[in-house]
Formats: structure tokens, sequence, C-alpha cells
């Protein structure tokens, strides 16, 4: 779904350039009058419109076409396991850090200062799960993890001069 939302931006911007250069090349003409120019304006303004929400409208769809989430996701049973992620200017303290593979793990997810985004990545580019991390609440995050290895935990809300540094590791395991 990325690549094709990557692909498609490419294109509009494509195309946004070439409507871009080709009112520059036609503007070095004579010059008209601001009743001409408003009235061309207005002419394509109601098609326009249409054509963004009809994007709107298939884009909306194409993308919450996956939700509701798995069941696994809102179960209301009891998770397999409780990790606790505190975050804190500029670092994470999860306890555990070790999780099994094929479980439920329900992160609850709190903050001693500041908004903070948690994230866990899977490789540098995959996104498993994320939450926000507001002081004063418990978050929730139930993912089930069904590839062993180490995830990655990164801030996704940018928390102060060193929020790029605001990283941890949780390490699934294979068995119980």
């Amino acid at each position: 779904m990325q690549q094709v939302a990557w692909e498609l931006s490419l294109v509009l911007m494509a195309l946004v350039g070439i409507v871009f250069l080709w009112v520059c090349a036609r503007s070095g003409g004579a010059p008209v009058d601001a009743a001409t120019v408003s009235a061309r304006g207005y002419r394509w303004r109601g098609p326009l419109v249409w054509v963004a929400l009809v994007a709107g409208v298939v884009i909306a769809i194409g993308t919450l076409r996956h939700w509701p989430l798995p069941a696994y996701a809102r179960d209301a049973g009891a998770p397999d396991v409780v990790v606790q992620a505190t975050a804190r200017q500029w670092s994470w303290d999860i306890v555990p850090d070790t999780v099994p593979a094929g479980k439920t793990v329900e992160f609850q997810l709190h903050s001693t200062d500041v908004n903070h985004g948690f994230a866990l990545y899977r490789d540098a580019t995959h996104v498993v799960a994320q939450a926000q991390v507001m002081p004063g609440y418990v978050n929730r995050l139930r993912v089930r993890f069904d590839q062993p290895g180490e995830y990655q935990v990164l801030c996704l809300e940018y928390c102060g001069i060193a929020h790029a540094n605001m990283r941890a590791v949780v390490k699934v395991v294979a068995g119980s």
C-alpha cells in the first residue's frame, strides 16, 4: 500500500509541475483584463471540487478497508504478557524487554514528562504498531509478534533536542 501511495504521489506531483509549466509558458502573451482571467478560473472551480471530492472518497476507502483491527488487537480478554513502557526525555524504560513470539503482548504506555510516540519497527522501514504516550494516562497497545527477533522502539513525537536518540529494543524469542 505504501508503494502505491508513493507512486501516486509522484504522478500527482508531476501533474502539478506540468500544469505549472503550462501556465508559465502561456503567461507571456498580451495583457488580459481581470474579468476574463476570473471567468476562465471560475470555469474550472466546480469540476475541480468534484475531482477533489471523488479522490478523497477513493483514498479514504483505499486506506480504511483494512479496518476493523484484527480480533487479537481488540480482544477484551487478558493478554498473555504485560510490558510496562515508560517514556521520559529521552529514553524508554521497558520491563520486561523480552517477550515470547505468538503471544498477545500488552504494552502499558505512560510518560513522566511530555507527549511521546511509541513505535515498534520490525526492520528499518516496517512499522508493526504505534501509539501515543501521554503524561497522566496509561495507553494500552496490544501486539502479537509472529516473528522472533529484535524490534526497535522509536519515539514518533518530537519531544525535545535529543528526540532522535530515544531508542530501545524489544527482543522477541521463540517458544513459550
